[in-house]
């Protein structure tokens, strides 16, 4: 079986970091998640007050390095991405750029009810186990929730998703 990047793409709190883990570790390949690698990089350099075009700008430069390092990962293992694919213009610009190259890749699409996914979000704040990367604070939670489009009928049509049976749909 070929190589190939499982993208895993949901709102915040939908379960994603946990899934990528465990999905990885299944298939005995390597797990690559955007937040962690952003909080390593950027966060001793957060501004105060309202940061979100600081975090974008620094997340666009973010992702080409990640994909970068994935396409080298990728001639011997397949990834587990997380990058926060969140809206599906982004989104569809990357997967298409990517099947352009010939990349083989599957999106795997994981959801919950928000207030399910507020209370995971404040647990991780709180015991920050193994899949913290950084406090989502509420009003933040609140604003990447409200950016989530999930992949419509014509996005599913051009591209492989898979939407794991735990998972709202």
């Amino acid at each position: 079986m070929m190589n190939q990047i499982h993208f895993i793409e949901g709102p915040v709190g939908a379960g994603k970091s946990t899934y990528a883990k465990a999905l990885a570790k299944s298939g005995g390949f390597t797990h690559i998640a955007l937040d962690e690698w952003f909080v390593r990089l950027y966060s001793p350099d957060r501004p105060a007050g309202n940061f979100v075009p600081w975090y974008v700008a620094r997340k666009d430069r973010l992702i080409d390095l990640i994909l970068s390092y994935a396409r080298t990962v990728l001639a011997t293992h397949s990834i587990a991405l997380e990058l926060g694919l969140i809206q599906q213009g982004p989104r569809l610009a990357l997967l298409r750029q990517l099947q352009e190259e010939g990349v083989p890749f599957c999106v795997h699409v994981l959801d919950a009810p928000k207030s399910v996914r507020r209370e995971r979000v404040q647990r991780r704040n709180t015991e920050q186990g193994e899949t913290f990367s950084m406090v989502v604070p509420d009003d933040i939670f609140e604003i990447a929730s409200s950016m989530w489009e999930e992949p419509d009928e014509f996005e599913q049509e051009e591209f492989e998703f898979i939407f794991p049976a735990s998972a709202k749909r």
